[in-house]
């Protein structure tokens, strides 16, 4: 019998701190093209297709859709095309880790089940569906609550694990200001064609306080600070099913404008579309997370990304009145913007720094 063939996952190209199958694109004894894609890995930070590494028949699946897989894993083999190959597999697509445990807890028969998932595959959903359907009534918690219980997925994990090691890590600091949006609210209004967003305005003003004060655009290691050349800014983007992610616009400072507004685009497209690269969530020293846009007017996110030294958080822009230089009082587009640091890394001036500059960039916009 020829040799299978290993399948997986390489140390250098999924991205994240944890991985989990996705979906299998093919079942066992469906043949293969080398480099076709083959199954999906979800991270905590993308969705990325990992590729066949040969040509042949999917002889073994070893892990099922919505385990946890660790890099450098067998995750299945293949078999050389020929009179080798194994039988096709049964009719029934195999139940995913959370789909087995309610189906066992609630004694369902997966046989009464119509699969609506790839290839038929039967999902969380179908299972609920059914037991509503036949009157199964919620599970009750402590004190006798309704409800029922829905698994975290991967990245919510993943985003829970980093938010205490952040804060068990680093000392968090933050500092508020106040921004005028004036004048960046004039120029979007009189730009041709489409309009700008906020956000691109808001990158611009980053990469000039980056700049003015390069020691937030820093990592921190027991022995020195660690400063950036490039600013590498990543943007956070709520995704459609919850969660968030964070693409980043790579060398920033090399950008104007209107190019930011472009790249900007493209990569909250792609993020919620969950098409994003890898490449594309790697390389970030410092994070916007533009709370505002979801209606916010004040938050402190932590530093979501370490180990970067600091968020900016951007509130919601509303109409306030605001006494003018002449002495008068008149009713400016506003937002307050925060700068959450790492204490180890950075001070107080150093924040306010930041934050003058940012304000100055964005009020003085021309």
């Amino acid at each position: 019998m020829p040799d299978l063939i290993d399948i997986v996952l390489p140390a250098d190209q999924s991205e994240g701190s944890t991985h989990e199958i996705g979906q299998w694109l093919k079942g066992v004894g469906e043949a293969v093209r080398q480099d076709e894609p083959l199954l999906e890995i979800i991270t905590d930070k993308v969705t990325v297709e990992l590729a066949a590494p040969a040509a042949g028949v999917l002889a073994e699946i070893l892990k099922q859709v919505g385990e946890g897989v660790e890099k450098g894993e067998v995750l299945g083999r293949i078999a050389p095309a020929g009179p080798a190959a194994p039988a096709p597999p049964s009719e029934q697509p195999e139940l995913s880790p959370a789909v087995r445990r309610l189906i066992e807890e609630k004694r369902v028969d997966p046989a009464q089940l119509r699969g609506s998932g790839r290839g038929g595959r039967i999902t969380l959903q179908d299972v609920e569906a059914h037991l509503q359907q036949a009157g199964e009534p919620a599970s009750r918690g402590a004190g006798g609550v309704r409800g029922r219980m829905v698994p975290h997925s991967a990245q919510r994990k993943s985003i829970a694990e980093h938010m205490v090691r952040s804060m068990q890590t680093a000392p968090h600091v933050t500092a508020v200001f106040e921004a005028d949006l004036t004048r960046i609210s004039a120029h979007r209004q009189a730009l041709p064609g489409e309009r700008l967003t906020l956000s691109a305005y808001f990158v611009r003003a980053t990469v000039a306080a980056l700049q003015a004060v390069p020691e937030v655009n820093s990592r921190w290691h027991p022995d020195g600070l660690e400063l950036f050349e490039d600013c590498n800014i990543g943007i956070a983007v709520a995704l459609p099913a919850g969660g968030l992610i964070v693409p980043v616009l790579h060398r920033a400072q090399e950008l104007d404008v209107l190019e930011t507004g472009r790249r900007l685009s493209e990569l909250t497209a792609r993020a919620r579309a969950g098409k994003l690269e890898p490449r594309e969530v790697q390389g970030g020293s410092f994070t916007i997370s533009n709370h505002g846009v979801s209606g916010s007017l004040l938050a402190t996110p932590v530093v979501i990304n370490q180990p970067q030294s600091a968020i900016l958080g951007i509130g919601k822009a509303e109409r306030r009145p605001r006494v003018t230089a002449a002495g008068g009082i008149e009713a400016r587009p506003m937002a307050y913007v925060t700068l959450t640091i790492d204490h180890r890394a950075l001070d107080g001036f150093q924040a306010n720094a930041f934050l003058s500059k940012w304000v100055e960039t964005v009020e003085q916009w021309s």
